[in-house]
């Protein structure tokens, strides 16, 4: 979380809806197992996004970016039972561990996972999205935004995690950090995009509402 001390942090987790079971164990199982676990969306950006979806009532939703589930589930909880929830991963060693959560949500059948190259599948997926999460490579943000932008129906959300990167994009930036480089591109690209509407929260490392005019 940004500029949020840890006493702060605690103060607003214990007055926000408690994290489901379900969530607490995938958080507790992802940190004892996984590498990398900080990539977790966790319990107030979980929420957030539940809630979110539950304003909105997407029928299509697009992840981009699944790691071991969280935030995938989260969006579930907050949708209809005929909502399609599309999440897409490159690491098929991430697959089972993940497929098995799924399971165990009871939201199985609203996900549909797919592991690979979100820029080869995304132009394999018919119809339009009304919400999109991008939470991946982001050295590739713009090129992910581009390819979906199309897909995106009229006044539809993407909402894109780590645009504030601990606080780099305010730092000298080395010429080799092109994660870094790839959330200043972004950033700027969407600033200067017309055809959008978009303001950033200081949620977890920061996160960005994108609405489509």
């Amino acid at each position: 979380m940004i500029e949020v001390n840890k006493a702060l942090e605690d103060y607003i987790l214990r007055h926000s809806e408690k994290e489901e079971q379900i969530l607490k164990d995938l958080n507790r199982e992802t940190h004892l197992k996984m590498l990398r676990p900080r990539m977790l969306s966790g319990h107030l950006q979980g929420k957030f996004l539940k809630m979110i979806c539950q304003l909105q009532k997407p029928k299509r939703i697009l992840e981009i970016g699944t790691y071991t589930g969280y935030s995938a589930i989260s969006m579930a909880m907050g949708t209809s039972s005929d909502c399609q929830i599309h999440t897409i991963d490159c690491n098929d060693e991430l697959e089972q561990f993940t497929r098995n959560f799924f399971k165990q949500s009871g939201y199985e059948d609203r996900i549909t996972f797919h592991i690979g190259q979100a820029l080869d599948i995304i132009p394999q997926l018919e119809g339009e999205f009304d919400l999109v999460f991008i939470d991946a490579d982001k050295r590739q943000y713009v090129d992910y935004y581009e390819a979906i932008f199309p897909q995106l129906k009229q006044g539809a959300f993407i909402l894109a995690d780590d645009v504030l990167w601990d606080g780099k994009v305010l730092e000298d930036i080395d010429p080799n950090d092109k994660q870094t480089q790839g959330i200043l591109n972004f950033n700027d690209h969407i600033q200067n995009d017309d055809r959008v509407e978009n303001l950033i929260l200081p949620i977890r490392h920061g996160l960005m509402m994108i609405r489509k005019k």
